[in-house]
């Protein structure tokens, strides 16, 4: 029986989707997916090269808005494969041991993600909370082991995923209803009890997203109880406009991945097109608006970029 149970695993396949209904217009999709990704990389590269070679962007803020691109450069790498595979070349397969490495990726990195917009929350509460020790809390130090401590966190969360997913045996229908493998969609595949996936599943959530979210909420509170204190209406206005941009990329991240967790969990009922359209804005369009807005609402970011372009 156990051996009867491996064999059907070993030549098992997941079977990606794409736009159901639109399989003859696949071709006329990739092109705006194939923009998005190169506007991703080139935005999110031009980031770090701008930060990277102005000694006047060396500062904490700027360092973790590196952080964020790094994330989201790794993010687009993870799910170009199979994305445009479907869309270009109607790749649709693909074996569990790459569902599942992929699967870890996009999951620690979406943590990552999460902790990164938490660090930049906290700059921000002490940049307007507490601006005479804003250098000496953070510093390079510093921010260098709270980067790890982030990362460490994502992984060690994310690392069980694939081993968990690993020990089913996958006798339903195996398709999947993105471009990409998500661990709350390939455990539904499995014909064994998925109550141990389920439990830690929605602890990983709670405890990443859900965390990080109500952690910032809390900063924001927080800043925005130092901001109403100032008695200089201009200071106040100058105080929060420096928030604007993690704001933007805050809501960009959180809105799509609460809501997609949401329907996984429990909107059974929900419309499937908006569940694949809301895993597309879930991946693809954190990478693609956060340079750009970065870029618009930081002058110090968009003069040195102006200036190399110019140059």
């Amino acid at each position: 029986m156990s051996a009867v149970n491996d064999t059907k695993f070993s030549s098992a396949v997941f079977l990606l989707s794409g736009i159901p209904g639109q399989e003859d217009v696949h071709l006329w999709i990739s092109i705006p997916f194939c923009l998005m990704y190169v506007i991703s990389i080139v935005g999110n590269s031009v980031i770090l090269f701008i930060i990277k070679t102005e000694p006047s962007l060396h500062e904490p803020m700027y360092i973790f808005l590196s952080m964020l691109a790094i994330t989201d450069l790794a993010l687009s790498i993870a799910t170009i494969p199979t994305i445009l595979g479907i869309y270009l070349f109607n790749s649709r397969e693909i074996s569990p041991d790459a569902c599942f490495a992929q699967l870890f990726f996009i999951h620690s990195l979406s943590f990552i993600e999460s902790s990164v917009l938490l660090s930049m929350a906290f700059d921000r509460f002490i940049a307007i909370c507490d601006p005479l020790r804003y250098v000496s809390i953070l510093t390079p130090l510093r921010i260098a082991k709270m980067g790890l401590v982030l990362v460490l966190r994502a992984v060690a969360l994310a690392f069980p995923l694939p081993f968990l997913l690993k020990r089913f045996r996958y006798c339903q229908a195996n398709v999947l209803s993105h471009s990409y493998c998500l661990h709350q969609e390939v455990m539904k595949l499995a014909c064994s009890d998925i109550t141990v996936n389920s439990i830690y599943g929605l602890f990983i959530i709670v405890s990443t997203v859900g965390l990080d979210s109500l952690l910032i909420l809390l900063s924001y509170v927080m800043i925005l109880k130092t901001v109403l204190s100032i008695t200089s209406h201009a200071e106040s206005l100058r105080a929060l406009s420096t928030c604007i941009s993690h704001v933007c990329a805050v809501l960009i991240f959180y809105i799509p991945v609460i809501g997609l967790s949401v329907i996984h969990r429990f909107g059974n009922s929900s419309s499937h097109f908006f569940q694949i359209l809301l895993g597309y804005v879930y991946l693809l369009v954190p990478p693609l608006m956060n340079p750009i807005v970065y870029s618009m609402k930081s002058k110090h970011l968009r003069a040195r970029i102006i200036r190399v372009f110019i140059k």
